[in-house]
């Protein structure tokens, strides 16, 4: 038997993250997850600047992860083939195996990290016990549950899922490459839907590495044959689905594997139970095309280790009640009533054909449009008044030399 303070189930974002920030706030965890090496998963591909770096600065090692990341500085936004806006942009693109490894890199000791699967919890208002894979026994006062989509060890607690909206959208992620030239115009670039029937909210594309990386979102069926043909003939699917795509990117191939990806919304109910505490996707779901995935976990994760846990573990005992505080916590709920809000009116703002939708549609085009404008007119009036102060300098000091010469030659 191995005895600690928190035990956590999965090695994921939320999981590493919370290892990480615990051992950096001395407090001894355990963060058990099979893979010594994390595989390649389809998910989190990019960190959005705002509140998600904002949030990666509460977990104190955001300075030395960014450093993994590809910065793209500037993002290209289009529509129906138009550029609407070159804008300031601070996205940081990393893929979800990298992104996890290189936040385990910042686990110190306390924190250990152990290679096993769980197979049994149980739970009391004092200690709880784990089973694992290995045979190896684990007691910890707190169990914190980050397993993700993974519904085994839930259903053991009595912890169920309800669905809340079955297939909401599906994620396609490939890396794509321009054709006949060495690199694309921009640096990133957004590009949204063209109309309702293609049922595509956007594609956007940013550099990772070397590579740039493409993540089109769809609002269809898991069996939709279009989802089979975008697999097998991506480029071809993709001119038929975007056909003024072309107008900004250029000709492009598609290279590697295509990865599909469908994502339900689900809510977990029973979760309320002493000694456990769930975050991140093991206890509720969100939408990928929204973007508020990492927000979302990130916010459970400093909001547990910098705020609850330090003050359960003050005192004896892990009920229920303590526990409680957590799901109560204003910032937390804030962010899942967000995040869920976003998902569905993302939604209708991409496939209602009612004339609201349409207005905010049009309404959205205008305003990236305006923008684009805007910006362009303060690039000209800054460059303008540049060559001027230039031209300026440029000729005070020829009069200044003149003037030297002069007396230079009266002497």
């Amino acid at each position: 038997m191995r005895y600690t303070d928190v035990a956590i189930i999965g090695g994921g974002l939320a999981g590493s993250t919370a290892a990480a920030m615990l051992g950096r706030a001395g407090i001894p965890t355990l963060l058990i997850d099979p893979h010594e090496n994390f595989p390649f998963d389809f998910r989190v591909e990019k960190l959005s600047g705002g509140t998600q770096v904002d949030l990666l600065h509460k977990t104190g090692f955001a300075d030395s992860l960014l450093r993994s990341t590809t910065h793209d500085g500037e993002n290209w936004i289009a529509r129906a083939g138009y550029l609407l806006d070159k804008r300031p942009s601070q996205q940081f693109g990393i893929m979800y195996d990298a992104l996890i490894m290189a936040i385990r890199a910042e686990i110190p000791k306390p924190a250990e990290l152990v290679h096993a699967k769980v197979t049994d919890v149980s739970t009391s208002d004092d200690r709880q016990k784990l089973t694992l894979s290995n045979g190896e026994s684990i007691s910890a006062r707190l169990v914190v549950l980050a397993n993700g989509l993974n519904i085994g060890l839930r259903r053991n607690l009595g912890i169920e899922r309800q669905i809340i909206s079955a297939c909401h959208s599906i994620s396609i992620g490939f890396d794509l490459a321009p054709a006949g030239r060495a690199a694309f115009a921009f640096p990133a670039l957004t590009y949204f839907s063209e109309r309702p029937s293609g049922r595509i909210p956007y594609l956007t594309l940013f550099p990772v590495g070397t590579k740039m990386r493409a993540n089109l979102f769809a609002y269809r069926e898991a069996d939709d044959p279009w989802l089979r043909e975008m697999r097998h003939k991506p480029v071809e699917t993709m001119n038929a689905a975007l056909p003024r795509l072309r107008r900004v990117t250029g000709e492009y191939t598609v290279s590697g594997d295509v990865k599909i990806r469908p994502a339900d919304l689900y809510v977990s109910t029973g979760y309320r139970q002493p000694g456990i505490v769930l975050v991140g996707d093991a206890f509720a779901t969100t939408c990928p095309v929204t973007g508020t995935g990492a927000d979302k976990v990130l916010t459970d994760v400093t909001q547990l280790c910098n705020v609850h846990i330090p003050a359960w573990l003050a005192t004896e005992g892990m009920s229920e009640a303590k526990i409680a505080s957590y799901y109560e916590d204003p910032v937390k709920q804030a962010c899942d009533a967000w995040s869920m809000a976003k998902a569905f009116s993302f939604r209708k703002v991409t496939l209602d054909r009612g004339i609201y939708w349409r207005a905010q549609r049009l309404a959205r085009f205008l305003a990236w449009f305006g923008k684009g404008n805007l910006r362009r007119l303060r690039k000209a009036i800054s460059a303008k008044t540049h060559a001027h102060s230039s031209s300026s300098s440029s000729s005070s000091s020829s009069s200044s030399s003149l003037s030297s010469s002069s007396l230079s030659s009266s002497a």
